[in-house]
């Protein structure tokens, strides 16, 4: 199995802009049927060195990571959205039992 984290902070990270941006991260649920998981929460102590919100999937393996990574509603919807309201975002993918 293959964890595939993303950390996002945004343009405007007001708790509105936040939780719409976690809304739309969730509404892959139902919508991308690689997923085995999917967790999205959102930073409440904005620290310096906090980001606004996170992203969590687990997929089955790399092949279902890189299919992710190319799945319509994926790329159509929730990428689009997300690279229009995120300043900078950071990433991992790593291996789990």
């Amino acid at each position: 199995m293959i964890k595939h984290i993303v950390c996002f902070k945004l343009n405007d990270n007001t708790k509105e802009e936040c939780e719409k941006a976690a809304a739309v991260l969730r509404s892959m649920e139902g919508n991308v049927p690689l997923l085995k998981g999917l967790e999205v929460g959102v930073d409440f102590l904005h620290s310096p060195r906090s980001y606004d919100v996170i992203l969590q999937v687990t997929l089955e393996d790399e092949a279902a990571l890189e299919a992710y990574q190319q799945d319509a509603y994926h790329c159509s919807v929730v990428k689009k959205y997300m690279h229009s309201v995120a300043a900078s975002s950071v990433a991992i993918d790593y291996l789990i039992d």
